[in-house]
């Protein structure tokens, strides 16, 4: 069973590694292909890949090409580090609702209690 230290601990962790991802993109990298009608031919020649980034944004599908390796690479690292970021939110909000039902079990152990002062403890003002 994680113990109130643990989850703080992980919940932490968790905070940590979302605050080093230091660029995302939301969407997926599409490889497409074009068919080409060129003189002389009946058959069309395939050309591609080429690749597009693609995401949604509200009713509408936004897509950009990317047009060099770089590009290409530099994007699906972009990608994949979104999709890390939404895992660690999935699993932020998981360890949160734990951490919050151990403490409505035990909400002495949650916080220190309040201990009543002695009458010598008092300054006069």
């Amino acid at each position: 069973m994680n113990t109130l230290r643990d989850l703080e601990a992980r919940r932490n962790g968790i905070l940590d590694e979302m605050r080093s991802i230091r660029s995302l993109r939301r969407g997926t990298i599409n490889e497409q292909y074009l068919r080409v009608h060129l003189k002389g031919r009946k058959v069309p020649a395939v050309r591609g890949p080429y690749y597009v980034l693609s995401r949604r944004e509200g009713d509408k599908t936004v897509s950009k090409r990317l047009t060099s390796g770089a590009d290409v690479e530099q994007a699906r690292k972009a990608v994949e580090a979104h999709k890390r970021f939404v895992a660690l939110c999935h699993e932020f909000e998981r360890v949160t609702e734990q951490l919050g039902e151990l403490e409505r079990q035990a909400p002495e152990i949650a916080g220190e209690k309040k201990r009543r002062r002695l009458p010598s403890s008092r300054t006069a003002k």
